[in-house]
């Protein structure tokens, strides 16, 4: 489909035209297509607009990034077909490994999805075929490389709250990124960036590279100061206002 650039829904039709090639190539799943309907429009309560609070959730985001001994990123079908290049370039900016993670799995939708990785720049890629599981996820998600099991963070780009809560669970400190403040998601993770994917990875990469010569006591200060909760509730507050106003 040839899309017009003066269209007012320009960046939004791009994503779907993505997520749409991808379900017909065999990467993205047809439930993904619906949960990004789902992101849309929770973008679209926001403001489709990157907010301070998302700011503030990116740089202790990326500050814990860089205090990780072995972060990892998750990537599904989604994620792989909207910001593969920056999902790459994210876990190179701040060491970390890409593990493949996915609800509806399949060892062809791993391994299409490892080709794009590795298309856009990954050298290794983990996930196409795990070999140990977290406890306490019912759905093929509890499928874990042995980057996963030994990481102490974790990026869960478009997650459930299943995997999330047991990540945690395991001890992991874990990053979300969701468009929803009030799913479990971005509810059980230590840091949530209420924000599409599409700007906040780049985002967090920016920031990660702002940080990145800073020493370890002031990588600490930033992520210590940073209140979750705080952030959540300032957000859902965001979204009321534009209501009212």
């Amino acid at each position: 489909m040839k899309l017009d650039r003066r269209h007012p829904r320009y960046a939004s039709l791009l994503q779907r035209e993505a997520l749409v090639k991808g379900y017909e190539s065999g990467v993205t799943a047809l439930a993904g297509l619906i949960a990004h309907g789902r992101g849309e429009a929770f973008d679209y309560l926001l403001g489709e607009v990157t907010t301070p609070m998302a700011e503030e959730a990116a740089e202790a985001a990326a500050a814990l990034l860089l205090l990780a001994e072995k972060p990892v990123i998750s990537v599904n079908g989604n994620t792989a077909m909207l910001c593969p290049r920056e999902l790459v370039d994210l876990a190179e900016t701040v060491g970390a490994e890409l593990e493949i993670n996915l609800f509806y799995r399949s060892e062809e939708r791993a391994r299409k999805i490892a080709e794009i990785l590795r298309k856009n720049g990954a050298k290794e890629v983990y996930g196409v075929a795990p070999e140990n599981e977290i406890p306490g996820i019912a759905s093929l998600r509890k499928l874990a490389d042995r980057a996963m099991i030994l990481s102490d963070v974790v990026l869960v780009p478009l997650e459930d709250g299943d995997r999330t809560e047991a990540l945690v669970k395991a001890g992991k400190k874990v990053i979300a990124i969701d468009l929803n403040p009030l799913s479990r998601t971005s509810q059980a993770a230590d840091i949530t960036i209420v924000d599409n994917v599409v700007r906040a990875v780049p985002l967090l990469r920016t920031k990660a590279e702002k940080l990145k010569g800073k020493k370890k006591e002031d990588l600490t200060r930033i992520l210590e100061s940073f209140d979750n909760r705080r952030n959540l509730e300032e957000v859902t507050k965001h979204i009321v206002n534009r209501f009212i106003s």
